[in-house]
């Protein structure tokens, strides 16, 4: 009788090609299994489940399994799916609301620790023990209103959307200068495609008699205003709401304060660096000193600011620094001409598409306001390159402390994985990643270990930072918005 197909391939010296195979498919399988539960967590508790930052919800098994394999380069070995699939059961059987946990630390955690622990479950139930049986510190969800849709707009609506299905932060509005059948249907298009960052993952439909877009079932009015004062927002049925403006058209407290006039807001967040006494923040080095109660304007800085603060914050309490240069390689945006043209501002009138753009970024004093230890010892410049999206920081720092390029790269490694900045500064190992390789990436800088340079005498270094401008300085709004919101579930980082 003649042998399967299988069993003479098994003693065939490609042996091996099966067996890899069949692990495949064993781990997809188990993929599958895990992303079951981690969207179950989601819709049913309200619990969702990171890996090392990464987001999970809504991807693949296949780029489950990628983000679970390429953590070895961050922490040394490789995280196992079906550890990730038991932890996930098991924290799915807790009195659990309202957490986002990042099981990649869980996981890390399990196959150090499993020996201390009678199983999983036990393991789980100590882990989270400060989250279990407690309910959230809100009530309800606080409403947005979005001034302003260009990029970050769009992608602050998409993703308010996705995170926390709307028991967090609800957006309610979209104002635009128009609002006619034909900016609506334009409007809901943007929504949908993106040439960057993809499609909407999910539904988008226009209800044109009653202007609104319907976004994954949240009814969004899509109103039309040219002033701040316009608009009755309690008309519309929204109160006590945080606008988010995105237009930059007004930059100090006069201007933006001007909102906090209309009925139905409460609180004004500005999506760039701001004038005056307004509080500049870089979520996870400075939030905490915001008192929400009393202050009703801020900011969320600039997308550079945000991408070097946290990196600077730990070179300055680990090494620190004596002075510096920062010189951002800036993807073009929107300001820019796609040919050449007049522009108000030196060089930017120049094709983007077509030049580097030597210009001026106000990061390195923005830096400051942040870490008041560092006024008056950076500067900075940027150039904006032929690219439409990820920028890439060089931080050029002479230090207090001699250092070595191990200890630099294990300062930074160490201060993405544990402590208070692991959202904001991710870890990068690969010498062959390049700027599309970081696009959508949620943290606000990416710290590219294998171009970090030490020179002999242990003073100066380079550090090179990657960021999405668009995307991660997305997520850092989204951050301080919860703060200010006062609508932050449990947290395991």
């Amino acid at each position: 009788m003649g042998k399967s197909l299988l069993e003479s391939t098994n003693e065939s010296p490609d042996n091996h090609y099966d067996e890899s195979l069949i692990n495949w498919i064993s781990e997809e399988k188990c993929g599958f299994k895990f992303a079951e539960v981690l969207n179950r967590l989601f819709y049913d508790k309200g619990v969702e489940l990171i890996l090392f930052r990464n987001q999970l919800l809504d991807r693949s098994a296949s780029v489950i399994l990628f983000k679970h394999s390429y953590a070895e380069t961050v922490i040394g070995k490789k995280l196992e799916v079906k550890d990730s699939l038991a932890i996930a059961k098991a924290i799915a059987d807790l009195d659990l609301i309202q957490a986002r946990i990042d099981i990649g630390r869980l996981n890390f955690e399990w196959s150090n620790e499993k020996e201390n622990y009678k199983d999983v479950r036990e393991f789980v139930r100590d882990k989270l023990k400060d989250g279990i049986g407690k309910k959230p510190p809100f009530s309800k969800p606080r409403d947005i209103v979005l001034f302003g849709f260009g990029r970050i707009g769009r992608l602050l609506l998409r993703e308010l959307i996705i995170q926390g299905n709307g028991t967090q932060l609800r957006v309610r509005a979209v104002v635009t200068r128009r609002n006619t059948p034909e900016d609506i249907r334009k409007r809901a298009s943007l929504i949908r495609h993106d040439s960057i960052h993809g499609p909407f993952r999910g539904n988008v439909l226009e209800d044109l008699d009653n202007k609104t877009i319907i976004v994954n079932g949240h009814v969004v009015k899509m109103l039309a205003a040219s002033e701040p004062e316009e608009i009755d927002y309690e008309a519309e049925g929204i109160h006590d709401a945080i606008l988010i403006d995105n237009t930059g058209i007004f930059k100090d407290r006069d201007g933006l304060s001007r909102h906090l006039n209309a009925k139905g807001i409460s609180k004004v967040l500005f999506t760039a660096p701001a004038k005056g006494d307004i509080p500049n923040i870089v979520y996870g080095v400075n939030h905490l000193e915001l008192d929400v109660d009393k202050e009703n304007v801020f900011s969320a800085a600039s997308c550079t600011t945000n991408a070097i603060v946290p990196t600077l914050y730990v070179l300055e309490h680990q090494l620190g620094i004596e002075k510096g240069h920062i010189e951002s390689i800036h993807a073009y945006t929107n300001d820019q001409n796609l040919t050449d043209n007049f522009h108000r501002k030196a060089r930017r009138g120049r094709s983007a598409p077509l030049n580097m753009v030597i210009t001026s970024t106000g990061a390195g004093d923005a830096a400051a306001k942040a870490i008041p230890s560092l006024a008056g010892r950076l500067t900075a410049n940027a150039v904006r390159v032929p690219i439409p999206n990820v920028s890439l920081a060089i931080l050029s720092l002479t230090v207090k402390k001699k250092t070595t390029r191990d200890e630099l790269d294990e300062i930074l490694r160490d201060a993405a994985l544990h402590g208070k900045l692991v959202q904001q500064i991710r870890y990068s190992a690969s010498g062959e990643s390049v700027s599309t390789d970081f696009i959508g990436d949620p943290v606000a800088g990416i710290y590219d270990s294998p171009a970090t340079q030490v020179s002999a005498d242990g003073k100066n270094i380079i550090v090179y930072v990657w960021y999405d401008n668009e995307f991660g300085y997305t997520i850092q709004v989204i951050r301080l918005a919860k703060q200010i919101a006062k609508v932050k579930g449990y947290r395991y980082y």
